[in-house]
Parts: structure tokens; sequence; C-alpha cells
């Protein structure tokens, strides 16, 4: 890689998430720097509010020595990278065929009639972004959304309530 191309790199990843994109690397053998597409997505995504810009896409092919549209090509498959501002509270609701069967679409409704927004929205305040994601992986409690790291299960409208209430 070029020394500018290289120092243009260090400038837009902190060096705590290059810290952590090479602990990654260290985990697959040296020619296979693209197992860790996602794993530096994430770290980069997370460094900067919750939204990837195409200069960190850039950024991230060039310090796994990558095409960029090997990185490219993840951002925008995986519906976890987000490619525009988000919210300080991103809402993710499943879709999945066990949460509409438990009435998703009501949960759905709830929550863009209390924030005032629809699915993949920001509220005007920048605090949440609603989005519908295709599945959340939890279909035994029914129906689901994330926060963060953190998955509620369950969902009624009243606990819906108490989990925003309970948002900075």
């Amino acid at each position: 890689m070029a020394l500018q191309q290289l120092s243009q790199t260090a400038d837009l990843l902190s060096e705590a998430s290059r810290a952590k994109i090479d602990m990654w690397l260290k985990k697959y053998p040296a020619e296979q720097q693209r197992s860790a597409v996602i794993p530096a997505l994430h770290i980069v995504q997370e460094q900067n509010q919750g939204w990837l810009t195409t200069e960190l896409l850039d950024a991230v092919a060039d310090y796994l020595a990558l095409p960029k549209i090997a990185v490219y090509e993840v951002a925008n498959f995986y519906s976890m990278f987000e490619l525009s501002p988000v919210g300080r509270h991103k809402i993710c609701v499943c879709s999945s065929i066990s949460c509409m069967l438990c009435d998703n679409e009501s949960i759905m409704q709830h929550l863009e009639k209390r924030l005032g927004i629809k699915m993949d929205e920001t509220t005007q305040d920048g605090k949440f972004t609603l989005k519908r994601v295709e599945c959340l992986a939890a279909c035994r409690n029914a129906p689901v959304l994330q926060i963060g790291h953190q998955y509620h299960e369950n969902l009624t409208p009243e606990k819906i309530d108490a989990i925003l209430d309970g948002l900075e």
C-alpha cells in the first residue's frame, strides 16, 4: 500500500479500531484478510456512531489490502451495516415468519405511532431509528426487537413503552 494511502487510512481508522481489527486478523491465515471484513466493519461502524461512510469502507478495504468492492459487497448485503446516519438507539424489529405469526405488525405500528416515524426513518431529535430486519433468531419468544446488543422478547405495546421510557 502506498505510504500516502496508508496515512489516510490511519487517519480514518482510530488506533483502537486498528488494534481490534488486528486481533481479528490474527485469527486467520495471512492470505485470508477477507475473513475479517465483517468484524472490521462492525468495529469501524461502532467507531463512527453506528454508520459507515464511503471513506470508512475504503479505509477498511485499504487496511485489509482488499479491493474496495469486496468490502462494499459485504456492507451492502448485510442489514446490520448502516450506510447512512442512524439514531442513538437503532430499534431493529424482526419480520420473520415466527414474529409475523405473533403479530409483529401491531408492534411495528405501535412503534411508528409512539415515535412519530415510519420504518427506516429516524426521529427529528436523532434519538431513534426504526429498522425492519429479516430475522433476529429468537423465534421462541416472538415478537422480538433488538436495541443495540440487547434483545427484547415477547413484546406487547406496554413492554415497548416501558423499554422506550427507560432509554436516555
